[in-house]
Protein backbone atom coordinates (compact mmCIF):
# COMPACT_ATOMS: atom_id res chain seq x y z
CA UNK A 1 0.00 0.00 0.00
CA UNK A 2 2.55 2.97 1.27
CA UNK A 3 5.62 0.76 1.61
CA UNK A 4 5.10 -0.13 4.65
CA UNK A 5 6.35 -3.92 5.51
CA UNK A 6 5.95 -5.88 8.44
CA UNK A 7 9.32 -4.52 10.23
CA UNK A 8 8.20 -1.12 9.47
CA UNK A 9 5.42 -1.29 11.23
CA UNK A 10 6.65 -3.25 14.04
CA UNK A 11 8.72 -0.30 14.72
CA UNK A 12 5.75 2.08 14.33
CA UNK A 13 4.14 0.10 16.84
CA UNK A 14 7.09 0.09 19.10
CA UNK A 15 7.66 3.85 18.65
CA UNK A 16 3.93 4.46 19.44
CA UNK A 17 4.13 2.44 22.82
CA UNK A 18 7.08 4.33 24.21
CA UNK A 19 6.02 7.86 23.08
CA UNK A 20 2.26 7.35 24.45
CA UNK A 21 2.47 4.63 26.43
CA UNK A 22 0.66 1.27 27.09
CA UNK A 23 -2.30 3.20 28.98
CA UNK A 24 -2.98 6.10 26.32
CA UNK A 25 -1.96 3.72 23.03
CA UNK A 26 -5.94 2.36 22.19
CA UNK A 27 -7.52 5.92 23.04
CA UNK A 28 -5.03 7.37 20.58
CA UNK A 29 -6.14 4.22 18.51
CA UNK A 30 -9.46 4.94 18.54
CA UNK A 31 -9.00 8.47 17.84
CA UNK A 32 -7.01 7.77 14.53
CA UNK A 33 -9.83 5.56 13.36
CA UNK A 34 -12.68 7.68 13.90
CA UNK A 35 -10.60 10.09 12.34
CA UNK A 36 -10.18 8.13 9.28
CA UNK A 37 -13.59 7.11 9.25
CA UNK A 38 -15.15 11.20 9.29
CA UNK A 39 -12.32 11.47 6.35
CA UNK A 40 -13.70 8.58 4.25
CA UNK A 41 -17.62 9.89 4.78
CA UNK A 42 -16.81 13.74 3.99
CA UNK A 43 -14.87 12.56 0.49
CA UNK A 44 -17.84 9.77 -0.20
CA UNK A 45 -20.01 13.00 0.60
CA UNK A 46 -18.31 15.07 -1.72
CA UNK A 47 -17.68 12.51 -4.30
CA UNK A 48 -21.71 12.23 -4.38
CA UNK A 49 -22.76 15.82 -4.72
CA UNK A 50 -19.97 16.22 -7.83
CA UNK A 51 -21.35 13.10 -9.14
CA UNK A 52 -25.30 14.24 -8.49
CA UNK A 53 -24.54 17.88 -9.91
CA UNK A 54 -25.06 17.33 -13.79
CA UNK A 55 -28.10 15.67 -12.91
CA UNK A 56 -29.87 19.06 -10.77
CA UNK A 57 -30.37 20.73 -14.68
CA UNK A 58 -31.41 18.08 -16.39
CA UNK A 59 -34.25 18.06 -13.75
CA UNK A 60 -34.97 21.45 -13.79
CA UNK A 61 -35.28 21.29 -17.70
CA UNK A 62 -37.13 18.09 -17.81
CA UNK A 63 -39.79 20.15 -15.38
CA UNK A 64 -39.69 22.70 -17.26
CA UNK A 65 -40.26 20.68 -20.19
CA UNK A 66 -43.20 19.67 -18.77
CA UNK A 67 -44.61 23.02 -17.54
CA UNK A 68 -44.24 24.21 -20.74
CA UNK A 69 -46.94 21.18 -22.64
CA UNK A 70 -49.12 21.60 -19.48
CA UNK A 71 -49.59 25.61 -20.49
CA UNK A 72 -49.41 24.57 -24.22
CA UNK A 73 -52.19 21.94 -23.35
CA UNK A 74 -54.67 24.14 -21.30
CA UNK A 75 -54.25 26.62 -23.95
CA UNK A 76 -55.83 24.45 -26.98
Amino acid sequence: MFGIGVPELILILIIGLVVFGPGKLPEVGRAVGKSIREFKKATTAVTEEINAEPEKPRLEAKTEKTSAEKTDAEAK
